[in-house]
């Protein structure tokens, strides 16, 4: 077995080692593989990467091995490699990488890297993102054809607020939405939007779409997971690799496409050939930065007529005001 092999990216040589390694056994896919299919799409995946906080979740025995998710920039991180100082809600702080250029997603993929998670935010200002994503997750029962439904007409409602989304798939079944946005506001301000958005599109969708939390009271819908706006929450990148048995890939889609596509297709082997003949479906998507008043006032409006206030954060954020008890409903019956 080769021992290392040298690529190259944006005129930088990015040494792999162990090039053999399987990391998807299905279908006989190598570390090898990955390299070159990041090689392939670089310019794609380093356009929501730039600047950007990002952490790796690195998988270095394959998918079917444990994985880990690497917050902090590690000591071996090359000196070309910018870095960003962010907090997290615990209250400690770290130092994430903040690729600039192709050479970093290679890099990053010689460490086992197959799933990038950038942070909402450019390394300038790491407290205002500059990215509201909306992510509709199917729950059991549902599946991407329900999530594709739901993400038209969240579509109506952004559009019905100013705002313009570019969706992708999730690698999985489920679809995220991006909206760019200025950076003006706070990560509890943009949470608030997602929440009000999502109220409006459940509103619409009363039996198909959830803003609950709590799995228990989700049932067989799409949950607008409004919390991965929360401070350090993220999603997986566009042409990120997922850990699926057949390496699919979190792919951009045109809204023309969202009804017909098969999440499942989009792999390691079929991305980059897309990428070639139709190009990115978000290439334009930071051209664009739009204001969130109306969403804010959206908000204001559902909580001064309908009463619907704050929604629970994660567990390992701090209480915030007005938020509900965070103990799960049928515990609180029986206590």
């Amino acid at each position: 077995m080769t021992e290392s092999v040298e690529l190259e990216a944006g005129g930088r040589l990015v040494k792999l080692s162990n090039p053999g390694k399987v990391y998807y056994p299905g279908p006989g896919y190598t570390k090898l593989d990955v390299a070159r299919y990041y090689q392939a799409v670089a310019p794609a995946v380093l356009r929501g990467l730039r600047d950007r906080p990002t952490t790796l979740q690195r998988f270095p025995d394959g998918v079917e091995g444990e994985f880990f998710y690497q917050k902090r920039a590690p000591k071996n991180t090359p000196g070309w490699l910018p870095t960003a100082h962010i907090a997290f809600p615990s209250g400690r702080s770290a130092d994430e990488i903040c690729p600039t250029e192709p050479a970093a997603v290679l890099w990053a993929a010689n460490l086992g890297c197959l799933t990038f998670h950038p942070w909402p935010v450019r390394r300038g200002d790491t407290d205002r993102p500059d990215e509201l994503r909306l992510d509709l997750d199917p729950q059991p029962g549902t599946d991407f054809a329900d999530a594709a439904r739901a993400a038209h007409q969240l579509r109506e409602v952004l559009d019905e607020h100013g705002l313009r989304g570019w969706p992708k798939t999730s690698g999985g079944r489920g679809l995220h939405v991006y909206v760019p946005i200025r950076p003006e506001w706070t990560f509890g301000q943009v949470r608030r939007c997602a929440i009000a958005l999502g109220r409006a599109l459940e509103r619409r969708m009363p039996e198909r779409v959830t803003t609950a939390w709590w799995k228990e009271e989700r049932g067989e819908k799409v949950f607008v997971d409004y919390n991965q706006m929360a401070r350090d929450r993220t999603i997986a990148s566009a042409y990120s690799l997922r850990d699926r048995p057949e390496a699919t890939v979190s792919t951009p889609l045109h809204w023309a496409e969202v009804d017909d596509v098969e999440p499942r297709d989009f792999t390691l082997r079929t991305v980059p050939a897309r990428l070639a003949e139709v190009g990115d479906p978000h290439a334009e998507l930071d051209e664009h930065a739009f204001g969130l008043e109306a969403v804010l006032e959206l908000a204001d409006r559902q909580e001064r007529e309908e009463g619907l206030g704050e929604l629970p954060y994660p567990p390992d954020h701090p209480k915030a005001p007005g938020e509900p008890t965070r103990v799960q409903p049928s515990r609180a019956k029986k206590a």
